[in-house]
C-alpha cells in the first residue's frame, strides 16, 4: 500500500455530518473548535472564512473547496459586521444531507460538513498536514464536488450499505484535497512533504510496504537511487527526521492501532512491525508513544 493510502487508513474517518447552506444578507456562522476535519464546497456566490487565531480570512468562491483540519474554531460569514450565529445550532434545524436556509438564501450557497477520526492516533498523524487546504485547481474542485455531493446523498437518503460507502467518500475527500495541495503548494516539513519527491516518496513506498524488514540507511538510499549520505540528508531537510527515526515512529503507530483494536499478543505485535525482543519494542514503544505497550492497551 502507497504511503498517503496507509496512513489514512489508520486515521479512520467515521461520524459525519454533511449539509447544505443557502444564506443572503448579512450572515455569519461560527463553529467552534471541535476534533475532526471540517469541508467547505462554494456553489454559487461566496463568502468569507475565518481561522480564530488566523491574521487575515480567506475569501471563498464559486468553484472553491476547503478542508481544515487543525481542529480549531472557525467562521464563515458575509461581512466582518454581521452578527455571529451558533452553526451547529442552526445546521442542526434540517436533517443531514438537506440544505438549511439563512436570511432567505439567494447569495451563497454550498456545502458544508464534518467527519471525526476514529483512529487512536489520527491527530498525530494529521499534523502534518496544513491546517487550511484551499483547492484551486478546476480538475480537482470537480472531483472533491462531486464527492461532497455524493457523500450528501447518502447521508440524505441512507440506503443499504450507505455506511460503508460514506466512510470511503470521506477517505476519498482527504486524497483529493492532500493530492492537490502536494501538487500545487510546497508542504512544510513532513512526510507530506516527501510524497511530492519521488526519490524518496520511493524510499517511503517501500517502508511502508514492509515495514517488519530490517531496513538500514544504505538500503533505503538505493531503493531511492541515491548516495547514503545525500539520501540522508535529504530525507531530513524534507521531513524534519531521519529515514530511521520516520520508520521507527510510523511502526509504533501501526503497532498502536493494533494493541488498541485486536487482541494479538504484545509479542505478536512486536513482531509484526520489526522487534524480536518485547523489551526493545517497548522501550521504542515508551519513547515515541509516552506509554508502555501494556499501558496504552489498557487506556484504549
Amino acid at each position: 500500500m502507497d504511503p498517503l493510502s496507509d496512513i489514512l487508513r489508520l486515521m479512520r474517518p467515521c461520524g459525519y455530518g454533511f449539509r447544505g447552506l443557502d444564506a443572503g444578507g448579512d450572515w455569519a456562522l461560527a463553529f467552534t473548535a471541535a476534533e475532526g476535519v471540517l469541508c467547505f464546497a462554494i456553489e454559487t456566490g461566496g463568502c468569507w472564512l475565518r481561522l480564530v487565531d488566523a491574521v487575515a480570512p480567506t475569501r471563498l468562491e464559486a468553484g472553491d473547496v476547503v478542508l481544515l483540519t487543525g481542529g480549531g474554531a472557525v467562521q464563515l460569514y458575509s461581512g466582518a459586521t454581521a452578527e455571529l450565529r451558533d452553526a451547529a445550532e442552526f445546521l442542526s434545524r434540517v436533517p443531514p444531507g438537506e440544505v438549511a436556509t439563512l436570511n432567505g438564501g439567494g447569495d451563497c450557497r454550498g456545502i458544508g460538513g464534518f467527519f471525526s477520526l476514529e483512529g487512536m492516533d489520527g491527530r498525530g498523524l494529521l499534523a502534518a498536514v496544513p491546517s487550511v487546504v484551499h483547492v484551486r485547481s478546476d480538475t480537482s474542485k470537480t472531483a472533491l464536488y462531486v464527492g461532497v455531493q455524493r457523500l450528501m446523498s447518502e447521508l440524505r437518503d441512507p440506503r443499504p450499505g450507505s455506511e460503508l460507502i460514506a466512510s470511503h467518500l470521506a477517505q476519498a475527500l482527504l486524497v483529493e484535497a492532500l493530492r492537490a495541495h502536494l501538487e500545487h503548494a510546497t508542504a512544510s516539513q513532513s512526510w507530506l512533504a516527501a510524497l511530492s519527491v519521488p526519490t524518496l516518496r520511493r524510499a517511503l513506498t517501500a517502508m511502508h510496504a514492509d515495514v517488519a524488514r530490517r531496513w538500514t540507511l544504505q538500503d533505503l538510499a538505493a531503493v531511492a537511487g541515491m548516495s547514503r549520505s545525500s539520501f540522508a540528508a535529504r530525507f531530513e531537510q524534507v521531513t524534519g527526521e531521519t529515514p530511521i527515526a520516520y520508520l521507527t515512529r510510523w511502526r509504533m503507530f501501526l503497532a498502536a492501532d493494533r494493541l488498541a483494536t485486536s487482541g494479538r499478543s504484545l509479542a505478536d505485535v512486536a513482531a509484526s512491525v520489526g522487534y524480536d525482543s518485547e523489551s526493545a519494542f517497548g522501550a521504542a514503544f515508551k519513547r515515541v508513544m509516552n506509554s508502555s505497550p501494556r499501558q496504552y492497551r489498557t487506556r484504549s
